[in-house]
C-alpha cells in the first residue's frame, strides 16, 4: 500500500496538473451541437483554448463570459444574459454547456439561478439546453472536473425510463480515454450485439475527421437524444475511478446498475471486461478478442526481457497513473516515482511506495536515476535535463502528431504501449552498448523462454 503525500510550496513549478474548468470544457466537447462556455475572464478561456487547440491541432468552439473588474464585484448575471442570447442567435446550438472559473467562484455568482432568469424573462430560449457545472480552478484537477460536468449532464438531461431496451448500455468514459480508446471500446461493445451510448463521445467529435460543412459548435458527439434515452439501459459500465459518482447519480436516478473497470490497459482488465460483456450480452468472446489476448501475451512476453528491473518515473491524472503503473508493474518495471494532481481511493493502491501529488518540478527530482519518464509534453524538458527517455502520455501532447489517436485500451492499445515502452528501453541500450543487441540472447535467457511458456486463457461463456 503506497503512502499519499501532498506538496506543499509557495508555488507550482512547471505545474503537472490542469484546472477543473478546463476538465468540464472538455467533456462539452463529446456533446454534439454544444457550445462550451467558461464563465470567467477572457484569459482564462484563451489559456484552455490553445491547450487543446495545440493537442488536437483541430478548431476548439469555447467561448467566454468575457468578465472584467467591474462585473466580477458586481455580479455576473448580465455577462450570462448576454453570452446566452448571443451564442443562442449566432450558433444556434442545441446546448450552451457553461462552467465557472475561480474568478466566478470566489465572487459567488449563482449561475443556475442566472440560467433560470433568463430563461423567464426569455421564453424563446427555452429550445435551447442549458447545463452549468460548478468547477473553482483552485481546488481539484483535471479529472474532477470532467467528472463534475458529466454529473451535470446526467442531473439535468437523462430522462428515467420504465421500459428497457435489452441491448442497450450506458458507457461513462473517464477523461484519460483519448477518441481512439472511446472508439475502441464501442467497437468491442458491439462485437457483443451491443448498442452503447457514451457519455460524452469524443471519439465522434474529436477524431481528427473532415467535415464537408462549418458548424460554430462541437459535432459529432453524443446528442441530446442519446443522453435523455440514456434511462432505457439494462446496464451502465464506468472506466475509471473518477466516473464512480457520475454512475453512482445514474443508478439513483434510473435504477440502472453500474460496473465500474478502474482500467483498461492490462490483460487481467480486458478480461474482466470481456468477461462482463459475454454475461450481459449473452454471447460467447469473439474470437476476434480472443487473438488479440494471444498477441497482447506474446508481446508481453517479447518485451519483458527488455522492461524487468527498470525503474520509471510517471506524472498523471489519477486514473491515467493507476493504468500506466499497473501495466508497467506487471511488466517488471519498478514505479519509483508517482506524481498525480489531485486525491483519488487508487492512490493507496498505486504499486509504490509513496504517491505525490505534486508538480512536474517534484517529479524531475524523484526521477534521478530513473530510466524512462512517464508524463505528457511539459516534462519533455526535464527528460531532456535527466538525459531519460520520455513516454508521453496524457493531455497536453503538442510536440507529438496524433495525440486523438493515441491507443491504450483493450488488448490491442495495451500492446502498443508495451512495444512503444519496450522500443524505448531497447533503443537506450543500442545507444548506451553503441552497437544493436543482437540474437541469440544468451543462454539461460533463452531456456527460460523454452520453459515458460505461453499458455492461452480460455472464457467459459
Amino acid at each position: 500500500m503506497a503512502t499519499v503525500k501532498t506538496q506543499f510550496k509557495a508555488a507550482a513549478v512547471n505545474p503537472l496538473k490542469m484546472s477543473q474548468p478546463l476538465g468540464a470544457a472538455y467533456a462539452f466537447m463529446g456533446m454534439h451541437r454544444c457550445m462550451p462556455v467558461m464563465h470567467g475572464s477572457q484569459g482564462c478561456t484563451s489559456f484552455g483554448l490553445v491547450l487543446l487547440v495545440r493537442h488536437f491541432r483541430e478548431a476548439i468552439p469555447l467561448q467566454t463570459t468575457a468578465m472584467n473588474e467591474a462585473t466580477t464585484v458586481m455580479g455576473g448575471f448580465d455577462n450570462i444574459e448576454k453570452a446566452v442570447l448571443n451564442i443562442r442567435e449566432r450558433a444556434k446550438p442545441d446546448l450552451i454547456a457553461i462552467c465557472s472559473t475561480g474568478l466566478t467562484e470566489t465572487k459567488g455568482d449563482d449561475v443556475d439561478g442566472y440560467l433560470k432568469l433568463v430563461q423567464q424573462r426569455h421564453p424563446e430560449t427555452t429550445d435551447t439546453a442549458l447545463v452549468y457545472v460548478s468547477t473553482p480552478d483552485y481546488v481539484g484537477a483535471f479529472q474532477d472536473g470532467w467528472a463534475k460536468a458529466v454529473s451535470a449532464f446526467i442531473k439535468s438531461l437523462v430522462v428515467p425510463v420504465e421500459e428497457k431496451v435489452p441491448t442497450q448500455v450506458n458507457i461513462l468514459p473517464g477523461c484519460h480515454l483519448t477518441p481512439a480508446d472511446v472508439e475502441e471500446v464501442r467497437e468491442i461493445v458491439e462485437s457483443f450485439g451491443l448498442t452503447p451510448l457514451f457519455l460524452p463521445d469524443l471519439s465522434r467529435s474529436l477524431d481528427g475527421h473532415m467535415s464537408d460543412e462549418f458548424s460554430p459548435t462541437t459535432m459529432g458527439g453524443t446528442t441530446l437524444a442519446e443522453v435523455r434515452a440514456m434511462g432505457a439501459s439494462v446496464a451502465t459500465i464506468a472506466i475509471g475511478e473518477q466516473m464512480r459518482p457520475c454512475a453512482d447519480l445514474l443508478q439513483e436516478k434510473t435504477g440502472i446498475p453500474f460496473v465500474l473497470f478502474d482500467r483498461l490497459t492490462g490483460l487481467e482488465a480486458n478480461d474482466r471486461l470481456l468477461a462482463h460483456l459475454s454475461a450481459v450480452s449473452g454471447m460467447p468472446v469473439p474470437q476476434k478478442w480472443r487473438r488479440q489476448r494471444s498477441q497482447l501475451q506474446d508481446a508481453m512476453l517479447d518485451a519483458h526481457f527488455f522492461c524487468s528491473g527498470k525503474k520509471i518515473a510517471i506524472g498523471a491524472e489519477p486514473d491515467l497513473l493507476w493504468a500506466l503503473s499497473s501495466l508497467l508493474n506487471e511488466m517488471g518495471c519498478d514505479i519509483a516515482s508517482a506524481v498525480t494532481t489531485t486525491h483519488s481511493p487508487l492512490l493507496e493502491r498505486m504499486p509504490t511506495a509513496e504517491v505525490l501529488i505534486g508538480d512536474l518540478e517534484d517529479l524531475e527530482k524523484s526521477a534521478q536515476g530513473c530510466d524512462l519518464l512517464v508524463t505528457h509534453s511539459h516534462g519533455r524538458q526535464a527528460a531532456e535535463r535527466l538525459h531519460l527517455s520520455h513516454y508521453r502520455a496524457g493531455l497536453p501532447m503538442f510536440d507529438r502528431l496524433g495525440a486523438g489517436h493515441k491507443l491504450m485500451v483493450g488488448y490491442r492499445g495495451t500492446r502498443e504501449i508495451v512495444f512503444d515502452v519496450g522500443n524505448l528501453f531497447l533503443a537506450d541500450l543500442h545507444h548506451h552498448e553503441g552497437t544493436p543487441q543482437s540474437w541469440p540472447l544468451p543462454e539461460e535467457t533463452l531456456q527460460a523462454v523454452a520453459e515458460v511458456g505461453k499458455p492461452v486463457a480460455s472464457f467459459h461463456h
